[in-house]
């Protein structure tokens, strides 16, 4: 199983973990969160990081989910990258972080290719006159 890991700003990735134990009904396993505040300098933040991602890899590698491109999560996020086995995403939201959810026991390039398209596919145009 590949793990998660959120890299966001304040408590998003908490929230986000919340808000799919609530989904799911259970807390998933080998999920872990990093919450950066404004305060954070990305080098001290480096080897808590690195500690982190530890603990949410068994050997398959993992995921590492950030909210905005560029920003300090996402540039911490950068420095743990290692092609194939520590893979980042940026722009994070509950239909990606469910679609991965559902997708981690395949491989990375996969989980990848679903992350993106959850993301993507979960942002809609709800139209009063077609609502559910």
């Amino acid at each position: 199983m590949i793990g998660i890991f959120l890299l966001t700003h304040g408590t998003l990735g908490e929230s986000l973990i919340q808000c799919a134990c609530h989904v799911l009904n259970k807390r998933p396993p080998q999920i872990v969160q990093l919450g950066l505040s404004a305060q954070d300098d990305p080098l001290d933040i480096l080897p808590q990081a690195r500690q982190m991602l530890g603990w949410a890899d068994s050997g398959h590698g993992v995921l590492v989910m950030t909210d905005i491109y560029g920003a300090t999560p996402c540039n911490v996020a950068a420095k743990l990258t290692e092609p194939g086995r520590v893979e980042a995403v940026a722009g994070v939201n509950l239909p990606m972080l469910l679609r991965v959810l559902t997708y981690r026991e395949r491989d990375m390039d996969t989980l990848l290719k679903r992350a993106v398209s959850g993301g993507c596919d979960g942002v809609l145009h709800i139209d009063a006159n077609q609502a559910p």
